[in-house]
C-alpha cells in the first residue's frame, strides 16, 4: 500500500512541476507495489523501486530532454514563435516601453522596447529580440538601414 500512496504522490507533484523527473520515480513506486504484490519483502521492493526509477531516468531522460531543446539549438526550422524572434519588423504606431505596434511578416504585433530607454517612431525598423505571450520586444535593427527599400504602411 505504500508504493501505491508513494506513487500517487509522486505523479500528482509531477503535475505541478512539469519537468517529467518525478513521474520516473512514481513508476519506480508502481513497480515495486507490483513486487509487494507478488510477497516480495520490503528489502527486495526498495532494490525494485532503485532499479527500474534509475531505469526509467536512463532510459527517458535523454529522449526528453532531446525533444525539449529549441528548433534553432536542434538545427531545425523554427516555427511559431521561435521563427518570430530574430525577424525584422516595421513599427506602425509608437513603440516604447509601454506600448506599441508593428508589422511582422505581414501580421500586426503588439510590441514594447525591449531596452526601457528606446523609442521607435512609425517607419523604423527594428528586430524582434522575444516574444512573450502576444507581445513581441523589439530593439533597433541597426544591421539594415539602408538596405531595404520604403515600404508601405
Amino acid at each position: 500500500m505504500f508504493w501505491i500512496v508513494l506513487g500517487v504522490v509522486l505523479a500528482v507533484a509531477e503535475i505541478f512541476t512539469a519537468t517529467l523527473f518525478l513521474i520516473m520515480f512514481a513508476v519506480g513506486a508502481f513497480a515495486a507495489a507490483g513486487a509487494a504484490a507478488l510477497g516480495a519483502p520490503v528489502a527486495v521492493q526498495a532494490v525494485v523501486f532503485a532499479v527500474v526509477s534509475a531505469l526509467t531516468v536512463l532510459a527517458a531522460r535523454p529522449t526528453i530532454q532531446r525533444h525539449r531543446r529549441s528548433a534553432v539549438e536542434s538545427g531545425e526550422t523554427p516555427f511559431g514563435v521561435e521563427a518570430i524572434e530574430g525577424s525584422t519588423a516595421l513599427v506602425l504606431e509608437t513603440v516604447d516601453a509601454d506600448r506599441g505596434m508593428v508589422k511582422i511578416d505581414g501580421e500586426m504585433w503588439s510590441a514594447r522596447s525591449y531596452d526601457a530607454t528606446q523609442a521607435f517612431a512609425p517607419g523604423d525598423r527594428v528586430q524582434v529580440i522575444q516574444v512573450r505571450g502576444a507581445v513581441a520586444l523589439v530593439w533597433r535593427d541597426d544591421s539594415i538601414i539602408g538596405q531595404l527599400p520604403e515600404v508601405e504602411r
